[in-house]
């Protein structure tokens, strides 16, 4: 079985680190000429130079802009070009006791992890529905399902984008678009490394952190550890490839099992 995304355009927001910058390489490695995005264009560009760097091969183009407003959204899309596979990767989260969150803070969760995830969709699903194949992901998480108490605001934003999910798989229904999310699982990237050390003793090397992390904070993981973004990545490829044709209006999981449920 092979992934091969030859010929296909794709987006990934917030793709200069982490997770992003992960699914953005794996999605070039497939064939795909891939967007690179984030807010800084130095800093897209020198992402870009750091990933062909490390396989020529890869077709990567730049599309610098904050998504999270209509003007920044606009330069993206219009720097990409006609869009056949859409990855809303880009996400916030943090730490916050649940009587402290501020309206502001609701709605900023809420405009950053969701609305900007619509903008997008909202631009890019009619043109794919009109050429017959497309594909939407929206990178969800475990949050969205297990609430986690020390964000609530993360995790409300997270169930949200899943419902976003289902709802425009609906709208694409029998077009040959699939609309579907990643539940992804705690997950090692530079940001969790200081949310790790917001909850265990900053003193402990990091190996040690990470352990006491998932001990105290995500005892239900089968997986005890945290995942790695490359394997994220490789479920969003094969998501985003024809092998998934039948595969639309999903949450799926790619947890670790840290969700205590034996449906998807």
């Amino acid at each position: 079985m092979r992934i091969d995304l030859r010929g296909k355009t794709a987006l990934v927001t917030g793709s200069t680190q982490g997770i992003g910058r992960a699914i953005a390489a794996t999605l070039a490695d497939a064939g795909a000429r891939v967007a690179i995005n984030g807010r800084s264009a130095d800093g897209v560009a020198s992402v870009i130079a750091e990933l062909q760097a490390e396989s020529a091969d890869r077709h990567l183009i730049a599309a610098p802009g904050d998504v999270t407003n209509q003007e920044g959204a606009d330069a993206v899309l219009a720097a990409t070009g006609d869009i056949d596979v859409l990855v809303n990767n880009l996400g916030i989260f943090g730490t916050e006791p649940a009587l402290e969150i501020t309206d502001e803070e609701w709605r900023r969760y809420f405009d950053v992890n969701v609305l900007a995830a619509v903008r997008l969709i909202r631009a890019t699903l009619p043109g794919m529905k009109s050429r017959g194949w497309g594909r939407v992901l929206n990178i969800a998480s475990d949050s969205a399902v297990v609430i986690p108490a020390e964000m609530i605001h993360y995790g409300m934003s997270k169930t949200a984008l899943l419902a976003v999910s289902r709802g425009f798989a609906k709208d694409a229904a029998g077009t040959g678009v699939t609309v579907n999310s990643v539940l992804a699982g705690p997950t090692h990237t530079g940001g969790v490394e200081t949310f790790v050390y917001e909850l265990v003793d900053a003193a402990l090397p990091w190996d040690e952190a990470q352990r006491e992390f998932m001990r105290l904070h995500r005892p239900q993981s089968l997986l005890q550890r945290l995942i790695e973004p490359e394997e994220i990545a490789n479920m969003v490829a094969y998501l985003a490839s024809p092998l998934a044709s039948a595969t639309t209006g999903a949450a799926v999981r790619v947890d670790g099992g840290y969700i205590d449920s034996i449906v998807p």
